[in-house]
């Protein structure tokens, strides 16, 4: 899914930060202590996401109603305002702008709401392409979409957002469930349709789909391939199944650790097509129950996804962080409950990564993202 890069958030009374303005990159890597705010920024995309499906009001009561996404709620905060910036170039960006107003219903309704594209080669200021002032419980995003430009392509990229949780690998877990074959359009956040999904790559994109089992086979060496096939009962169902190198005796995805299922996950996430990837992939703590190689192998599926889309992610690992560059990784503390996030700069190392990697100085309270004493 070829589509914009979000190159800055700009964020003012959203849950812990009172102000954000953020450049982001291709790789973005969170780190910092509970309760800092990660998860805030990160759920930020899934709001937003909500907006472009109309589905705001139902996301505002699912959060816990207008004050519990308000900064200290609406005695402190009285609107949130959220903008975002597209790059499609060097020259050319879109952008979308919203302020969010509480009601007496404790919902959150649009007070304004804006698309715009700039051209910066040859104009100080963008050009507002579509906007209302007029007070409405539902985003115009789509309804702009159709006939303007600017508001489809930022539709397009904000409708890709999804926000990954692969953690649950209970029994009851939709990934182990029978699925419909045919809810294969692409990996839903939960991996609910994994087998689908990969019933899908194995047909129309095979390079891809070796690429996850050879990829899945590194991680955990007894994995021979998956069995993917409609269900005998009914062709329109189908189950995550499996099988050991060497035997032809089939399993079921209960046969599967946890760890290894959350990796079958990532890896299909992140080795899928490039044109089938969302705009921007977010995860919050991916490396959940993962063998420490399997944490290199996922910073590794970060690294080449980020040459076609772009990653933000929270972490609290020290292993997966290792991993990375200091331009990857964005500091989140937060101080007298109010959040803020900062790049980790190449200087502020220094020749501390001579002899440690990123993650150890983080451990070490080095370079921030620690709890405060």
């Amino acid at each position: 899914m070829a589509s914009l890069m979000l190159e800055r958030v700009v964020v003012q009374g959203y849950k812990s930060f009172r102000e954000l303005d953020l450049p982001l990159e291709r790789i973005n890597v969170l780190i910092g202590p509970n309760g800092s705010g990660k998860s805030n920024f990160i759920q930020l995309f899934q709001m937003m996401n909500r907006v472009t499906l109309q589905g705001l009001q139902i996301y505002v009561a699912q959060s816990g109603g207008a004050d519990s996404l308000l900064h200290y709620g609406r005695k402190t905060t009285e609107r949130m305002r959220v903008e975002l910036w597209f790059r499609q170039d060097t020259t050319l960006a879109n952008g979308y702008v919203a302020t969010l107003i509480p009601t007496a219903e404790d919902t959150l309704v649009f007070a304004e709401e804006a698309c715009y594209f700039h051209r910066r080669d040859r104009y100080d200021r963008p050009y507002q392409a579509s906007s209302s002032s007029v007070i409405h419980p539902e985003s115009f995003l789509p309804e702009w979409a159709e006939q303007d430009r600017v508001a489809f392509h930022v539709l397009k990229a904000m409708r890709s957002w999804q926000l990954y949780h692969f953690h649950d690998t209970s029994d009851s877990a939709k990934v182990k469930q029978t699925g419909d074959l045919h809810d294969n359009l692409f990996l839903r956040p939960d991996a609910s349709n994994l087998a689908a999904y990969l019933y899908r790559l194995r047909e129309t994109a095979p390079a891809s789909y070796r690429n996850i089992v050879e990829t899945i086979r590194m991680a955990a060496p007894f994995f021979g391939d998956f069995v993917l096939r409609p269900s005998p009962f009914n062709p329109e169902k189908i189950r995550l199944e499996w099988r050991e190198r060497g035997s032809d005796m089939v399993f079921g995805p209960h046969a599967l650790s946890d760890g290894t299922l959350r990796f079958m996950c990532l890896a299909t996430l992140f080795l899928q097509p490039p044109d089938q990837m969302p705009a921007t992939i977010v995860l919050d703590e991916p490396e959940l129950g993962l063998h420490p190689y399997a944490i290199v192998l996922l910073a590794e599926m970060v690294r080449s996804a980020a040459e076609h889309t772009q990653v933000i992610l929270a972490t609290q690992s020290v292993t997966l962080v290792n991993q990375f560059s200091p331009e990857d990784l964005l500091i989140v503390d937060r101080v007298e409950g109010v959040s803020s996030i900062r790049r980790l700069s190449p200087e502020e190392t220094g020749q501390w990564l001579a002899d440690y990697g990123l993650g150890d100085l983080w451990e070490k309270n080095l370079i921030g993202g620690r709890p405060a004493r």
